[in-house]
């Protein structure tokens, strides 16, 4: 497929583009950093310009385009760009740059007739993650009927991100999937952060203990990209483990004594329900962070 990824050079994107290149999808990312990947070619384009945006999805990805018949309009926009947390930028700023160029995205993507939009959403829609003090959730495990009620711009952000989706598929008929992603984790991040994890597992309730690997989430797009015609859904998405050294039940009992569990759940079971991704897209990662550390012989 030609895919216009946005936010290609940040932290999960330099992950997945390669993954996307390797299975022989053609890209061009949109990002006012390059990626410089091979294979995949690079536009500096500032989202929060709606004519930028709309231009930069109707041009040749690269010059080797120009030879031959014109290419066509790309089949599929995943949209990564964003402002990645709080605290980086004033909370206005982070507000408006992250909703504004969604709508950009998503206008000019479904205007220029293409039929599959993938968007981030985020972990933090469920209000726990950046909450002032301890908040829990309102069940286990948390699947994607949770409450959306966020503490912070960066996921008010992502709610009304997800508004604005739903709301041109409803225009449109297209497919637009929402990815609610877990803490990313890079390769190299297991050795330098995950024995901190096993000796400390409140570092990890904030991520309502889960993460997903960023390697995991090009498996993500890319079952997305495979599977049409279901409108607009959002899926969580993380590893199938919890992202600690205790059992789901342990975590329950330390950290969620009077919240309700809603169903049994398997000893190694994220919190972080992926069942939605298993049944809909056949999504299914791997356990990492165990082998990951074994692998750098720092195995607990």
């Amino acid at each position: 497929m030609r895919i216009v990824f946005t936010g290609g050079s940040g932290k999960a994107g330099r992950h997945v583009l390669p993954y996307l290149r390797d299975r022989g999808h053609r890209i061009l990312n949109l990002d006012r950093v390059p990626l410089g990947a091979e294979g995949v070619a690079d536009l500096s384009v500032d989202l929060t310009d709606a004519g930028q945006v709309w231009a930069a999805q109707t041009q040749p990805f690269d010059l080797s385009e120009l030879d031959g018949p014109a290419p066509g309009r790309p089949e599929a926009l995943v949209h990564f760009a964003a402002v990645p947390r709080i605290g980086i930028t004033a909370d206005p700023a982070l507000f408006a740059n992250n909703v504004t160029s969604t709508y950009n995205v998503i206008e000019a993507a479904l205007g220029l007739g293409i039929r599959k939009v993938i968007f981030a959403s985020s972990e933090t829609t469920y209000g726990i993650c950046f909450a002032q003090g301890e908040k829990r959730p309102d069940y286990l495990p948390v699947d994607e009927d949770h409450p959306t009620v966020p503490h912070d711009s960066y996921a008010m952000a992502k709610v009304a991100n997800e508004v604005t989706a739903r709301s041109f598929q409803a225009r449109t008929g297209a497919d637009i999937y929402g990815l609610r992603i877990n803490n990313v984790i890079e390769p190299h991040e297991y050795a330098e952060m995950f024995p901190a994890f096993v000796t400390d597992p409140d570092l990890r309730r904030r991520n309502i203990f889960a993460y997903i690997d960023a390697r995991d989430l090009g498996l993500m797009v890319e079952r997305c990209l495979a599977v049409d015609g279901l409108g607009y859904e959002v899926f969580n998405v993380a590893n199938p483990e919890p992202s600690v050294d205790l059992s789901m039940q342990e975590i329950a009992r330390r950290y969620y004594p009077d919240v309700e569990m809603r169903r049994e759940m398997g000893a190694r079971e994220t919190p972080y329900s992926i069942e939605k991704a298993r049944r809909l897209l056949g999504f299914e990662p791997p356990e990492r962070w165990r082998a990951e550390l074994e692998a750098a012989g720092q195995a607990g």
